[in-house]
Order: structure tokens, then C-alpha cells, then sequence
């Protein structure tokens, strides 16, 4: 169990929000709109994580080296912007877990890889967000995770130590973003893990299958 937590800071897509269907079919409207064929939901969803570059990699199997890729990843993400809030939801138990942290007094905020584009849209249009103490987007600092300074920029805006706080995320850079910060890391099982991830070998200090899960680590008494 964690003591003396007074702060938690949580990646965002794959870990607070299921955003995995507006990205997939962003992507797949891209392949119809070319003549190729629809693929399933369920072949984006592992790299949903990865943002535009998982997505354009199942759908076109393209690397970022490829000469096609800004151009289609520009497509993409303004395709994603047209149906950013259609189908994404917060994952089974989310609301229950911030809403505990808030009655306990513990604070909470958001640390994302994702720029302020999109997640601005996405936290305004659900509700608990207005309870975030921070909410650091993949552009508010000069670096992105792994670099702890997005970390550490939202200690600094909760005024909270880092020995005080624990990170949530489903990403290794996640772990590697909080492990350099000198937080603890909670690596989420049910995010978008990637088809390659092995997530017994991030550098965690715990693991959770669901949200609610984490109330049980941390010491709210």
C-alpha cells in the first residue's frame, strides 16, 4: 500500500478515457475514403495509445519515415478533431474512483502526451474533469513523457512534492515519465497496452486490471 499520498496524476487516453473508437474510425474513414476496405474497431485498439502514428500504422501499415506520413497524419488528427467527443467515454469506474479522491481530500490532476487541442475539448466536455487540479498537455512543456517534465510541471501547479505522489498510466513511457520524476507508478492493465508491450518489465511499483483497483493501494485514512 502507498502512505501519504496526497496527490494522484493520471495519463489520459487508455487510462481515465476509452478514446480507442474515435481514433480507430478516424483512421478507418481514411482507408474508405481511398477504396480500402473497413477494418475492425478491434485492430485499432492496441495502438490506440500511439496516437497517430499506431493509427496510421494499422491502417496503412506506414511508419513516420514513410514520405506519405505527415500529410496523412494532418488528415488524420483533423479527422479525429471532427468526432473527438462522439463515442469516447470515461472507463467503467473512473467516476467513482475521482469522485472518492476528491471527497478524501486528495488531489488529482492530468498528465498527457495528447496536446491541448484535444484534450482541452475532451476534459470540458465531461464534467469530473472540472475537478483536476492540472491538467498538463503533450504541449505545455518543452519536452513530453517519458521526460519527467511534464511530471513535474504538474507537481508544481498542485504544489505537491513528488514523494507525495503517484502516476497512472498504460504506457511504459508513463512508468519511465514518473520513475524520473521520483514518483511512484501505477501501470493500468485494462489501457492500451500495445501489441508488443510486456508490462511486467516497466518499471512500476504496482499493477491495476481496473480504475476502481487503485483505491485499494493507497492509504486514505
Amino acid at each position: 500500500m502507498f502512505r501519504h499520498v496526497r496527490c494522484v496524476l493520471f495519463d489520459l487516453d487508455g487510462t481515465l478515457i476509452d478514446s480507442a473508437l474515435d481514433l480507430g474510425l478516424a483512421a478507418d474513414e481514411m482507408r474508405v475514403a481511398r477504396g480500402l476496405p473497413s477494418l475492425p474497431a478491434a485492430a485499432y485498439r492496441a495502438s490506440a495509445g500511439s496516437g497517430a502514428r499506431g493509427m496510421l500504422a494499422v491502417a496503412f501499415g506506414l511508419s513516420p519515415q514513410h514520405d506519405a506520413f505527415n500529410a496523412l497524419r494532418e488528415e488524420f488528427l483533423d479527422r479525429y478533431e471532427q468526432r473527438i467527443t462522439r463515442l469516447t467515454r470515461l472507463f467503467e469506474d473512473v467516476e467513482q474512483l475521482l469522485s472518492t479522491l476528491n471527497q478524501r481530500g486528495v488531489a488529482w490532476g492530468v498528465v498527457t502526451n495528447k496536446h491541448r487541442r484535444f484534450t482541452l475539448p475532451l476534459t470540458t466536455a465531461m464534467p469530473i474533469f472540472g475537478s483536476a487540479g492540472a491538467i498538463v498537455c503533450g504541449d505545455t512543456t518543452p519536452h513530453s513523457k517519458p521526460h519527467p517534465g511534464p511530471l513535474l510541471e504538474a507537481m508544481r501547479q498542485l504544489c505537491v512534492q513528488a514523494r507525495d505522489c503517484l502516476y497512472v498510466g498504460d504506457d511504459v513511457r508513463d512508468m519511465q515519465a514518473g520513475r524520473a520524476a521520483g514518483v511512484a507508478t501505477v501501470a493500468a492493465s485494462y489501457g492500451y497496452l500495445g501489441p508488443d508491450a510486456d508490462i511486467a518489465r516497466w518499471p512500476a511499483d504496482a499493477v491495476i486490471d481496473r480504475p476502481a483497483e487503485l483505491l485499494k493501494l493507497i492509504d486514505l485514512a
